[in-house]
């Protein structure tokens, strides 16, 4: 069987995870990240590898859907997988496709392409059949397929995320990851990872970063396994290279001198703090399970242990007010971080954060409210506001900060206003399926 799946703009690993399931059934298997029409049409089965809200939203992605069932008459299937199958409804009302791959697909989706059922949500008539998938796949499998120009891939630096386990303990209002994967933590022999980082290596992949969500959480069980992370990052950092590695994503409340130690020993030596607000409220808000004390000791210490780190915070959440605010603004001051993301709260459809937006008047979001402040002119809502001013304001505060150019005083005005309209188009589709997903 001829199948393509197809990953917009990143060959995500969960793309390429398919991909090898898929050839190791003796499939016929493409992967790529542009759409390519001629491909499609040669295919019997296409797979849209989906990551974000925004691509359900796409017209190119809506358009080709529609070219290929009007010119292959049915003839090739078009399925859609990834994390945006956690809200299958929501897909199969705006996209006319065969199926909705619901979940973690290593067992069902080759099942799926010979015509088995279970794991898929499709329509019946009216009706929309969602068969979930009865048992949730253990993390053997075969090489993941590796596209040719891996190696050209950048990914926060890297030419591939590998998955070393899945799973979260944590609550997070705004993180889809524990409803989608589980709480309990599932990992990979080291053994295997071991095996799937060189066979990238011979195809040309040079930086690689390893991560399940939590990189620290990697063989936990009852408590973190510092012996088994430590065997991990030691055996991938004889294949590549301790400055062609990174183990970034971290939690505050899972670290301490023995792992710090080990990722500068191990790694480019960097992490990366989900660490969202300086305000106690709102991390409360958030269900984040850590405050500002925790979360500047977290950062002290990684310094101690001379690890550089990066935070990332969110700004206009739903309850975040003007106050909660510039304690976002004083925390980066105390932090002095390294490198700082902003992101405006982007409701995911089926997090705590969705029901609560879906739970306010639009008129009352942050998104939808005129700034009134000192960016009055540019034309901005409270929340772009708040993101381009946060940029502005770690950019000073940072360990080696740059001085403020019109390009980078443009670069970071157009990112908010792109992550304004981009989450405002989100929310909007949110709110058309708002009795869907508050039921």
């Amino acid at each position: 069987m001829k199948i393509t799946i197809y990953s917009p703009d990143v060959y995500t690993y969960g793309a390429m995870l398919i991909g090898g399931i898929l050839k190791h059934e003796k499939h016929d298997v493409k992967l790529v990240k542009k759409i390519d029409k001629t491909l499609f049409l040669k295919s019997d089965v296409i797979i849209f590898s989906l990551y974000s809200t925004l691509h359900i939203l796409n017209e190119n992605i809506k358009r080709t859907i529609t070219f290929i069932k009007k010119s292959r008459k049915n003839r090739t299937k078009i399925y859609i997988a990834g994390c945006v199958s956690a809200y299958p409804e929501i897909i199969l009302n705006e996209l006319n496709v065969d199926g909705v791959i619901v979940g973690e697909g290593e067992i069902t989706t080759p099942r799926i392409v010979k015509g088995d059922k279970e794991g898929l949500a499709y329509r019946e008539g009216d009706e929309i059949v969602i068969n979930l998938s009865k048992e949730k796949p253990e993390l053997d499998h075969p090489i993941p397929l590796i596209p040719k120009d891996i190696g050209q891939q950048s990914v926060r630096g890297a030419n591939v995320y590998i998955e070393t386990h899945r799973g979260c303990l944590g609550n997070c209002t705004f993180c889809q990851v524990p409803k989608f994967f589980g709480k309990n933590i599932r990992s990979r022999d080291v053994e295997d990872v071991v095996e799937e980082v060189k066979a990238f290596k011979r195809a040309g992949a040079k930086r690689i970063a390893i991560s399940g969500g939590t990189g620290s959480l990697y063989a936990f069980k009852k408590s973190v396994n510092r012996n088994k992370f430590f065997e991990l990052l030691e055996n991938v950092s004889k294949i590549v290279g301790k400055n062609n590695l990174s183990v970034p994503d971290m939690r505050v409340d899972y670290v301490d001198e023995d792992i710090l130690t080990a990722i500068k020993n191990y790694t480019i030596g960097w992490v990366f703090y989900g660490i969202e607000s300086g305000s106690d409220k709102i991390l409360r808000d958030m269900k984040k399970g850590t405050n500002r004390e925790k979360n500047l000791d977290a950062i002290k210490l990684a310094k101690d242990c001379e690890v550089k780190v990066a935070g990332s915070f969110i700004v206009a959440y739903p309850t975040e007010t003007e106050m909660d605010y510039l304690l976002t603004k004083d925390f980066i001051v105390d932090a002095e971080l390294d490198d700082v993301f902003v992101s405006i709260a982007e409701p995911i459809p089926t997090t705590e954060l969705c029901d609560l937006v879906l739970s306010m008047p639009k008129e009352e979001n942050l998104l939808y409210k005129i700034h009134e402040g000192a960016y009055k002119k540019l034309g901005l809502s409270e929340a772009e506001a708040r993101c381009f001013d946060l940029l502005i304001h770690a950019e000073m505060w940072k360990s080696m900060p740059r001085p403020l150019t019109p390009q980078l005083y443009n670069l970071y005005l157009n990112e908010a206003k792109m992550q304004g309209k981009d989450i405002r188009d989100i929310i909007e589709l949110l709110f058309k399926y708002k009795d869907l997903l508050l039921k």
